[in-house]
């Protein structure tokens, strides 16, 4: 951090809009912090992927034009000579455990939003140094010393944690702390583009981008509206933007110990030496947690791990999530919380030095569960996530086109439905936008006249499958140009074989249904491509449904209803 000068906020003519003074945080942000946890050179052109995305990049990256959000493909065009580093959220926490550790002395009850983001409440430790501005310069030493390698550090305080998220963030451009005076974030806010809300996690990219279309292209825009009429538009997350909007954050830092009613324990038999078997009870208490949140309509958006040893060593940390911690979430902050505790060095004050003996799950911060509209078949989950993860570690591994993955095409028939391009071109974590904008370019999205109704056929062949379809006297069905057939199939035969050496009878089946055929004649203008051929849905005896097609006088197999 360059610079100690203080840059304050000061508004007297306008106060904040609610009643009651959201508490004063301080924010610390460390920039591109997966970067500085994989110990990249900040002269070196670096970025870390997560599903083919750059979630940070080194200052000579972003020199050379790599943007957060920017495609691994987009990347590379912009620096050639970029360094492509893998996201490893459990890395970047376990080097972020010895700045956890420094700052926690100032004030334990910390929250951690996330590695590399954490929040304090000011009120304890501003009065003990000397005042806001004296804290802020406190957290920004302690945070640099106890880094081994050079990192941007931003402090910021500020009425709420939204404000003072924007704060910490602000003060990385501007090379000093930023202290916004208490009662003024609102004014502090309202110049700012509201597409903050969606840059610290607050809400979703596409009300942002709602907002945007109606003319709110300022916080303040949004904060000048009627809080009722934000209801009856927006609903509850379109009020929650409206709050800290107008400096109203409704979330104050928790500075007394959770419920224990509502806390989920277990103590271990035998202590335990290993993570995964602690991971494995993690799942099984937070599973039980939310389950019973759930039932009355809760979410925990605020959550105390603590991990207790046979020896009496503690490890507690306060973890913080605006939109909620689900199941996996909470999975996720105990292993990172574990990990970070057995990497401290033998002979440090706190350092693991035996079994772990007990596991302490309490939700300390709990909101009304609005729910969220998933897609019809359920959205994105954590399985999606982790083979997203696996299919960009494999493309490092190999070569950028050994990994693909199928994109939407468009077409008559199913194989030309879909197509294999390399993973390397589209969004590994957003489904439906990556099958619109693949990077080699996505196909036409219809409409297909002629394309076969719902449902598809669940096993389509690469290559068609010779076959014979023939009548009741046993002659091979033909089908002329007008789309009629020259008698009703009766049965058909798989064929083996090529055709140099002759096609050979391997199996005969019976038709007991059948409907079609429907023709299709597709690119008569360009002669090498040109296509004519007939469809027929066929039913045998023992119930297997298949689609085959009559070409140039010969029956292929096409695809099978399973």
């Amino acid at each position: 951090m360059a610079g100690s000068d203080v840059n304050a906020w000061t508004s007297p003519g306008r106060r904040a809009m609610s009643e009651v003074a959201p508490s004063r945080l301080a924010t610390l942000w460390c920039a591109d912090w997966p970067t500085v946890a994989a110990g990249c050179d900040p002269g070196h052109p670096a970025a870390v992927l997560a599903a083919n995305r750059v979630v940070a990049r080194t200052p000579a990256a972003a020199e050379q034009g790599v943007l957060v959000g920017q495609r691994r493909r987009s990347a590379q065009q912009r620096c050639p000579q970029l360094e492509l580093i893998d996201h490893d959220p459990e890395r970047d926490a376990r080097v972020f455990e010895p700045t956890l550790r420094a700052i926690a002395d100032l004030s334990p009850r910390l929250d951690v939003i996330e590695p590399g983001w954490l929040t304090v409440a000011t009120r304890g430790p501003s009065r003990y140094l000397g005042g806001e501005a004296i804290l802020a310069e406190r957290i920004v030493e302690l945070a640099i010393d106890s880094m081994r390698t050079p990192v941007r550090v931003g402090v910021g305080i500020a009425d709420g944690r939204f404000a003072s998220g924007i704060a910490a963030r602000l003060a990385i451009t501007r090379r000093a702390t930023v202290v916004v005076d208490a009662g003024t974030s609102a004014a502090f806010c309202a110049s700012l583009p509201i597409g903050w809300l969606h840059a610290l996690g607050e809400v979703d990219a596409d009300l942002v981008e709602l907002f945007t279309r109606l003319g709110m292209r300022r916080l303040g825009d949004l904060a000048a509206l009627d809080p009722v009429d934000v209801l009856g538009r927006f609903g509850p997350t379109g009020v929650h933007a409206h709050a800290l909007a107008s400096g109203a954050d409704p979330r104050p830092p928790s500075t007394v110990d959770p419920d224990p009613d509502r806390r989920v324990e277990h103590i271990f038999d035998t202590p335990v030496e290993r993570s995964d078997p602690v991971v494995f009870v993690a799942k099984h208490l937070a599973d039980e947690m939310v389950a019973a949140l759930a039932a009355i309509g809760q979410v925990c958006t605020r959550l105390v791990v603590d991990l207790e040893s046979e020896h009496g060593e503690r490890s507690e940390r306060s973890w913080y999530r605006s939109e909620g911690l689900n199941s996996a979430a909470v999975v996720e902050r105990v292993r990172w919380q574990l990990d970070a505790w057995i990497s401290l060095p033998r002979g440090s004050d706190q350092a693991l030095t035996g079994g772990v003996s007990a596991l302490r799950l309490a939700p300390v911060e709990l909101r009304a569960d609005e729910g969220l509209q998933l897609g019809l078949w359920g959205g994105s989950s954590e399985a999606d996530r982790r083979a997203g993860r696996a299919i960009a570690r494999l493309s490092t591994l190999t070569s950028e086109h050994e990994v693909t993955v199928p994109v939407w095409n468009g077409g008559r028939l199913p194989a030309d439905r879909y197509r294999w391009v390399p993973a390397v071109t589209v969004d590994l974590d957003q489904r439906a936008r990556a099958v619109s904008s693949a990077g080699t370019g996505s196909g036409p999205q219809g409409p297909w006249p002629g394309g076969l109704p719902a449902p598809s056929p669940a096993t389509v062949f690469v290559e068609p499958l010779p076959i014979e379809v023939l009548d009741d006297g046993g002659s091979m069905v033909v089908v002329d140009g007008r789309g009629e057939m020259s008698a009703a199939p009766a049965s058909w035969w798989e064929l083996d074989g090529d055709e140099t050496a002759g096609w050979r009878r391997v199996c005969r089946r019976l038709i007991s249904e059948w409907a079609g055929p429907w023709p299709i004649e597709e690119r008569w203008w360009e002669p090498q491509r040109h296509r004519r051929l007939a469809r027929l849905q066929i039913v045998a005896d023992d119930g297997q449904a298949v689609l085959v097609a009559a070409e140039h006088r010969r029956w292929w197999l096409l695809a099978r209803y399973d």
